[in-house]
């Protein structure tokens, strides 16, 4: 397999995880996210939803609060020291208000780009370098943020 296939695959299994959030924030899930640049690359990548940022209040009113939302919970964390914490503590509190949360889409994107990035906000570089390196199309809203980003 060449390394233009690996990346191929790699930016097919992101979209594809990308339509799945993408599918689950139309249905009203919030998405929780670290930081104000998490949000921005969400956006950039097509993303239009309920964004909260977990590091504004304590875990567990935030958790709380959220909770008393009634709507589906995904936690999409950064994949460092930190965000691993940040995600085990945010899920045993969600599971005790009796929500359980999606990790499976950050699981799956942490494995998946591991070695290459660590964080939500970077994610949108990098699939950005991923469609350049497979010569994906772009189409031309993407076209216009990947101008901007230069």
């Amino acid at each position: 397999m060449t390394d233009v296939d690996v990346y191929r695959k790699r930016l097919e299994r992101i979209e594809e995880l990308l339509l799945e959030l993408s599918e689950s924030a139309e249905r009203g899930a919030v998405i929780i996210v670290e930081g104000k640049r998490d949000i921005l690359s969400m956006k950039k990548l097509g993303i239009k939803g309920s964004f909260e940022l977990a590091t504004r209040y304590s875990l567990f009113n935030f958790s709380e609060r959220v909770a008393s939302l009634g709507c589906e919970v995904i936690i999409l964390t950064d994949w460092d020291r930190r965000g691993d914490l940040l995600a085990a503590k945010l899920s045993e509190y969600f599971e005790n208000f009796e929500i359980k949360p999606d990790l499976q889409i950050r699981n799956k994107l942490k494995l998946i780009s591991q070695k290459e990035i660590k964080d939500i906000e970077s994610l949108y570089t990098y699939v950005s370098k991923l469609r350049v390196k497979t010569g994906s199309s772009l189409n031309s809203e993407y076209e216009t943020n990947l101008e901007f980003e230069r």
